[in-house]
């Protein structure tokens, strides 16, 4: 019969030769890389089989006013004011940022289905984004939760892109895309 003590401690030496081997959890996916901005109308050209989804940045327009002197002031000889200036008030609008059509990769409809966006809800409710109870239904609440992941990797949109999905685990990884 063996020592129950000599037995731990030769388990205790083997196992501290071992070497921990490091496990890093995947990055986040940088989803303005999947962007795509075009000068015509509707998505890039894409093989059968292949959705896009587009999403609107509104232009931004600056309103700018300004006092401008209609007339000097007056003052006399020794200074003091005769006439006061007297002013108008200006008001221009000048364009900051164009509106804006961006493209990119999307679940297609047909797969976007109740089974589908209740693994999206709860996918979002892991990462603490969604809070509501699973429903399945593709309401504001699931898209501002997708809104809110999509922003935090570069793309400010309240649909789902495939990147997404897939980063959330809820839509098959292309082998070329490993």
């Amino acid at each position: 019969m063996q020592n129950p003590l000599s037995l731990g401690l030769v388990m205790a030496l083997i196992l501290g030769g071992c070497t921990g081997v490091k496990v890093e959890a995947p990055g986040q996916a940088l989803l303005s890389r999947e962007v795509v901005r075009l000068n015509g109308d509707g998505p890039p050209p894409a093989p059968n089989g292949e959705c896009w989804a587009n999403s609107v940045t509104p232009a931004v327009i600056e309103t700018v006013t300004e006092q401008v002197v209609v007339s000097e002031e007056v003052r006399d000889d020794a200074g003091a004011v005769v006439t006061p200036a007297s002013f108008r008030t200006k008001t221009s609008q000048r364009l900051v940022q164009d509106r804006e059509v961006i493209w990119f990769r999307a679940p297609c409809p047909q797969d976007q289905t109740v089974q589908f966006v209740a693994s999206l809800q709860r996918a979002l409710k892991a990462r603490g984004l969604y809070l509501l109870p699973v429903t399945g239904e593709m309401d504001a609440d699931t898209a501002e939760a997708v809104r809110r992941f999509q922003a935090e990797r570069g793309l400010d949109s309240p649909i789902l892109s495939l990147a997404a999905a897939r980063e959330l685990g809820i839509s098959a990884t292309a082998l070329e895309d490993l």
